[in-house]
């Protein structure tokens, strides 16, 4: 059983270590998440504790998948700061552990954040992801549209350039207009 919940920032720092073992798997499972590998843990351990600011002052919202032992999964939704964008948010940093791919954990996250999004009265969702990833077969399935592709936006954890590629999502009256 894995259930989805909400962390503020005592929670994002009380998951700290078991966060930094996701990402950490996840750059070493060849994901671009924006880290090369090796990533040590105590790097992935701070990156992750760094977050807790945002998290604490609401610019940053982080949803977790957890089973009875462990972390399995993870989602963040990224809010502007600037008075002209308070109807958008960023999806970050959608990642599920290798040894819990392929039981809906992913989509299971992205639905979360969508709903939170839409609750929040954020109308505009938009994210970037590695360019033929299985991410974006995620993204288009739960009707993201594909913007386009950036050559040579990012490299893998390995340290090959590759394309990224924009996708965009309507919630709520926004959807229903189109």
């Amino acid at each position: 059983m894995t259930a989805v919940s909400r962390l503020d920032a005592t929670g994002l720092l009380s998951h700290v270590g078991e966060l930094a073992d996701l990402l950490t798997a996840t750059v070493d499972g060849g994901a671009s998440v924006g880290f090369l590998a090796p990533l040590g843990r105590a790097a992935a351990v701070a990156w992750w504790e760094e977050r807790a600011a945002g998290v604490a002052a609401g610019r940053l919202a982080v949803w977790v998948a957890r089973s009875a032992d462990r972390v399995l999964g993870t989602v963040g939704l990224a809010f502007p700061d600037k008075a002209n964008s308070r109807h958008r948010a960023e999806l970050v940093k959608l990642m599920v552990h290798p040894d819990g791919r392929g039981r809906g954990l992913g989509r299971t996250l992205l639905t979360t954040a969508e709903g939170a999004a839409a609750e929040a009265g954020i109308t505009l969702l938009h994210l970037d992801t590695e360019t033929d990833s299985p991410a974006e077969t995620l993204y288009l399935s739960a009707g993201w549209t594909r913007l386009g592709a950036i050559p040579d936006y990012a490299t893998t954890p390995a340290g090959v350039l590759c394309a990224t590629t924009v996708f965009y999502k309507r919630l709520g009256a926004a959807a229903a207009a189109v």
